[in-house]
């Protein structure tokens, strides 16, 4: 998969390579590079569905928000301080803020209404929740084999605080068109995978 058309500096396609092979380590289960293909193309639909950022520490932090992902709670911020390291040289220091300051927020996903940025990362971040059926289904599992060192009872456990911490959220989506395509099929979908951990 040649994701570095849609990398947004030319000027640093050996960054953009790093990151693609981050993203395409065979210990990746979900966060792989069919996952950061579909938070771009969600940055694309919310674009063209009038969502407004600012472009650039939008897709940068889109393209390194998992640049770090090994299952240890501490990935984001690992993956902050990479983007912190690699870019001031290639852009303003203010991009560069912007970036680590979105990375970060792909922790929890509760930016503020008016963080434009932050609300169009967020969604396309976790816009998978609305999948249809077969790929949601297919996302559930390759997210098990993340942690496939934990054993079933406890990833349950871990799994299902994580979708009832999502579920407690007024909403899922924060931009308008996210909402009104994607919050309703989240939301069941979450609700399904939580029935199904109990079960």
């Amino acid at each position: 998969m040649d994701l570095l058309p849609a990398w947004p500096l030319p000027g640093a396609r050996e960054l953009g390579a790093r990151l693609v092979a981050s993203y395409d380590h065979p210990d990746r289960g979900y966060h792989d590079t069919q996952h950061l293909t579909e938070v771009l193309e969600r940055i694309t639909e919310l674009s063209a569905h009038g969502a407004a950022f600012d472009r650039m520490p939008v897709l940068l932090a889109a393209w390194f928000h998992d640049g770090v992902y090994d299952g240890r709670s501490d990935a984001e911020k690992r993956s902050a301080a990479w983007a912190a390291e690699a870019l001031p040289s290639l852009v303003e220091p203010a991009v560069v803020d912007e970036v680590v300051r979105l990375v970060l927020l792909t922790e929890h996903h509760r930016p503020a209404d008016d963080d434009g940025n932050g609300c169009v990362l967020s969604d396309a971040d976790l816009a998978i929740l609305a999948a249809p059926a077969e790929r949601y289904t297919e996302y559930v599992a390759s997210v098990r084999t993340e942690y496939a060192q934990v054993p079933d009872d406890l990833f349950a456990l871990g799994r299902a605080e994580i979708l009832r911490d999502l579920l407690a959220k007024p909403h899922l989506f924060h931009t308008e068109h996210a909402r009104d395509a994607w919050e309703a099929a989240a939301r069941a979908n979450v609700e399904r995978e939580l029935a199904a951990l109990a079960g």
